[in-house]
């Protein structure tokens, strides 16, 4: 078994264990979805504003309705409320609808071709929809007009590891690192990409300088034990993974990383550029 279906095959165990392996500006879960469209134009009456607020505020602690609610309220004042309509299309997106959030996301760059929330929508959609040149094009698009976006240059990093280029996509996240350093959405999705070009020691490394905060996200937590069960520090990783799983899905995931070791040993192993099946999750953020 080669590299690229090694992980396929991680990522569908992640998936059914509920293990969420990071990266940001994509990911399997699809409740990631702050950086919603903040740009509120100027002649937004004050009470809209503070209800586009509130709305942004019930979508990230997973107030769905209200969200919902309160975002179709600005686009019915305003049809072509880039926030009303971008707000849309996290809901939606969050719900993992990602079909319909793609047409509010457009319907947002449409109304402001240059306001980034609504492209970076539509790059995450792209990225679930498996277009990755489509994607990649979009998150450079953002990146020239923002180019120290973090998000954007975590996004562009995921989309070119989904595609198998792990080479190009450290170097977009270490050079946003130097714009943007300590950020851990960059720094998770740098650990990944180390691990699924066949790095996992130097991905521990990077992920091990997420993980010591205590607020780390549990995506960093759980790359991270991917890493050690794959450097079969298995001891290491079942510690990591009982932050977040039940003792059975820690079991689970153990068993599979010793299997992917020993056939990662073995003469027929092909270390070939790791594509992955799924989109992991720090973020999409």
């Amino acid at each position: 078994m080669n590299s690229t279906e090694l992980f396929r095959r991680v990522v569908t165990l992640a998936c059914g264990a509920s293990i969420v392996l990071a990266f940001a500006a994509c990911t399997t879960t699809t409740r990631q979805v702050s950086d919603t469209a903040r740009p509120i134009t100027r002649n937004t009456a004050p009470n809209t504003m503070s209800e586009l607020r509130i709305a942004d505020t019930a979508l990230d602690s997973g107030n769905l309705e209200l969200a919902t609610s309160l975002f179709e309220k600005a686009v019915q004042a305003d049809p072509k409320s880039v926030p009303g309509l971008t707000g849309l299309g996290n809901t939606l997106y969050a719900v993992g609808d990602f079909t319909r959030a793609g047409v509010y996301y457009q319907r947002a760059s449409q109304s402001d071709p240059n306001a980034t929330a609504p492209l970076i929508g539509i790059a995450r959609v792209a990225i679930h929809q498996r277009r990755f040149d489509d994607a990649i094009a979009t998150y450079k698009r953002v990146l020239t007009v923002s180019p120290n976006d973090p998000l954007a240059a975590a996004g562009l990093g995921a989309a070119l590891d989904l595609q198998g280029d792990h080479a190009l996509a450290q170097s977009v996240l270490r050079q946003a690192l130097k714009t943007n350093p300590g950020d851990p959405v960059l720094s998770v999705n740098l650990g990944l990409s180390l691990i699924l070009a066949g790095n996992p020691r130097e991905g521990a490394n990077v992920l091990l300088d997420v993980t010591r905060y205590p607020a780390a996200p549990p995506q960093a937590r759980q790359n991270l034990a991917l890493a050690y069960g794959l450097l079969g520090n298995t001891e290491a990783a079942a510690e990591i993974l009982s932050h977040d799983l039940p003792k059975a899905s820690v079991q689970d995931n153990l068993r599979y990383y010793e299997i992917q070791r020993t056939r990662m040993t073995q003469p027929s192993a092909q270390a070939t550029p790791a594509k992955v099946a799924a989109i992991p999750a720090a973020s999409v953020r």
